[in-house]
């Protein structure tokens, strides 16, 4: 498989009721190219997070948006982009959570972007006219 590159796409609504779709989506790619059980949970996870983000703060719950979603491999990296055309997400203006501060205030969310940037292995984001894009690699 070293040197090919498979894209698989998928477009869905901005909507949570699509959330398995999608986990189920990564999650098969892969799986696929062999990726080990933790891995491919944690790719899950960054995308069901990445996901999410897009649909509250990219959309504001707008389920009439859409969402394109793209998985590629190259034998030594997996890739997930996330693109839409939504609010754009300034990564320069994010500052890392204080885990034991929320803990102890029992807060919820807020550890999206935390999570992502701690199971995926670069992160970037990107905005290219109208379109905004979250690109996860995992390395294999």
């Amino acid at each position: 498989m070293a040197g090919t590159k498979e894209i698989q796409t998928l477009t869905v609504d901005a909507s949570t009721k699509h959330l398995a779709k999608v986990r189920d989506f990564v999650a098969a790619h892969a799986e696929q190219i062999g990726l080990d059980p933790k891995d491919i949970s944690e790719i899950r996870l960054a995308v069901d997070e990445a996901y999410t983000n897009i649909i509250k703060h990219a959309y504001k719950n707008n389920p009439n948006k859409k969402v394109n979603i793209e998985i590629g491999s190259d034998g030594e990296q997996l890739w997930i982009s996330l693109m839409d055309e939504g609010s754009s997400f300034d990564p320069s203006t994010y500052n890392e959570p204080d885990l034991m501060q929320r803990i102890k205030e029992k807060k919820r969310g807020g550890m999206g972007v935390y999570l992502i940037r701690k199971l995926m292995d670069q992160v970037q984001y990107n905005r290219k006219g109208q379109t905004n894009e979250i690109r996860m690699v995992k390395n294999l």
